[in-house]
C-alpha cells in the first residue's frame, strides 16, 4: 500500500473553490480532506493500492503489451474499445474530457507524484501497476518517455452533423495513415481554432497511442469524428453530406489549375471544409474533382511540397483568421 501525504493543486485550477465542491470534483475514494494554503489547495490523500509487476503475463497488462492497436480499438464491439494515453498532461486532458480510466501503468518513482494527481480525477477505484523503468521497457517493448501510461475506455464519437453544427471552419483528412501526422494535425487544429476535424475511415486512428502522444492531448480538445463507416462512403457520400450542411470544399493539392491558398474569394467563404490527403499520393482525383476549390501553398527554393502536417498548420492559420490577430 502507498500513502501519499499530500497533493498540491493551484487554486486557479479549482472552481468553485470551496471545500465541498472541491471534494466532489476530486475522487472521494482517495481524497480525505482539503484545505487552502496560500495559493494552493493541499489535498490529503487516502491510501492508494498498487500492484508491483512480478509476472509479465499478468492479464491486467495485456492492454499495454500484448494487444495490437486493432484489438484495442475493437471494431466489432466499439463500446469495449480501449486506448492508451501517455504522460500526466495527456492523461489529465483525457480525464477532463470525460474519458473513463481502466488502469494505470507507472514507474515506481512516479507513485508519490504523478499517480496521485491522476487518481484525484478518478471517481472509481482502478488498478495501478508499477515496476522499475527497465521492467516496464521489457514489458511494453519501448522506453516510456513520460514514465506513465493509462488505459482508458474509448469515448463514443459524435455524428458528423453534431460536431459540424455551427462550425465555420473544419478539416477533412483523407487516407492520412501516419500516426505522427494525425497527432500533429490535431494539435494544429486545436491551436489554430479549427471547429472540427473529420477523418475518413481509411485514416490512422486518432486515438492510436502515438497519435495521442504527438497531439499532446489536443485530440481530446478539438471535436472530431469519422465521416463514413467504411471506405465506400468516401468521397461521394461524404462530400454530399458536407454540401448538405452548407460547406464549400477546398482540396489542398498541387495542380496546374489550383489557386493560391490565400485566395481572397476562398478565404471569404462563410463555411469552409479544408480537405487534406495522404502522405505522398495526396488527394484522390475523384475528391479533387468534387471540391469547389483547389488550393496550393506557393513553394520556393525548388521544394515541391510540404508535409501534410505542416501544410495543415498553414491552411488552418489562414482560414481561422489568426493572421488578422
Amino acid at each position: 500500500m502507498l500513502y501519499s501525504k499530500r497533493l498540491r493543486v493551484a487554486l486557479e485550477k479549482i472552481s468553485p473553490v470551496d471545500k465541498k465542491h472541491l471534494c466532489e470534483k476530486y475522487r472521494p475514494t482517495y481524497c480525505r480532506t482539503v484545505f487552502p494554503v496560500k495559493k494552493e489547495w493541499v489535498i490529503y490523500m487516502n491510501e492508494i493500492p498498487w500492484i508491483e509487476i512480478e509476472d509479465l503475463s499478468h492479464p491486467g497488462l495485456d492492454v499495454y503489451a500484448r494487444l495490437t492497436e486493432a484489438q484495442l480499438r475493437n471494431r466489432l464491439e466499439p463500446e469495449k474499445g480501449v486506448f492508451i494515453a501517455e504522460s500526466t498532461k495527456v492523461i489529465r486532458l483525457a480525464l477532463e474530457a470525460g474519458c473513463v480510466p481502466l488502469s494505470v501503468l507507472s514507474e515506481k518513482k512516479h507513485l508519490q507524484t504523478q499517480v496521485p494527481e491522476i487518481l484525484s480525477y478518478c471517481r472509481d477505484e482502478i488498478p495501478v501497476y508499477t515496476a522499475e523503468r527497465e521492467v516496464l521497457s521489457a514489458l511494453t517493448g519501448f522506453a516510456l518517455s513520460r514514465g506513465i501510461l493509462c488505459a482508458m475506455r474509448r469515448p463514443k464519437l459524435p455524428t458528423v452533423e453534431e460536431i459540424c453544427q455551427g462550425a465555420k471552419r473544419i478539416a477533412v483528412l483523407e487516407n492520412v495513415v501516419d500516426a505522427t501526422n494525425i497527432g500533429a494535425i490535431m494539435r494544429s487544429a486545436a491551436a489554430l481554432r479549427m471547429d472540427a476535424v473529420l477523418v475518413t475511415p481509411t485514416c490512422c486512428d486518432p486515438l492510436n497511442r502515438r497519435a495521442v502522444r504527438v497531439s499532446m492531448g489536443t485530440v481530446f480538445q478539438v471535436p472530431w469524428t469519422y465521416i463514413g463507416e467504411d471506405h465506400t462512403q468516401w468521397p461521394e457520400d461524404g462530400m454530399r453530406r458536407l454540401k448538405q450542411m452548407g460547406f464549400r470544399t477546398a482540396a489542398m493539392a498541387l495542380r496546374d489549375d489550383s489557386v493560391r491558398i490565400d485566395d481572397p474569394i476562398a478565404l471569404s467563404e462563410d463555411r469552409m471544409a479544408l480537405i487534406l490527403g495522404a502522405e505522398g499520393d495526396g488527394l484522390a482525383a475523384q475528391t479533387i474533382a468534387a471540391c469547389d476549390y483547389t488550393l496550393r501553398i506557393p513553394m520556393a527554393s525548388g521544394v515541391d511540397s510540404l508535409n501534410v502536417a505542416a501544410a495543415s498548420a498553414v491552411a488552418f492559420w489562414l482560414f481561422s483568421g489568426q493572421n488578422e490577430k
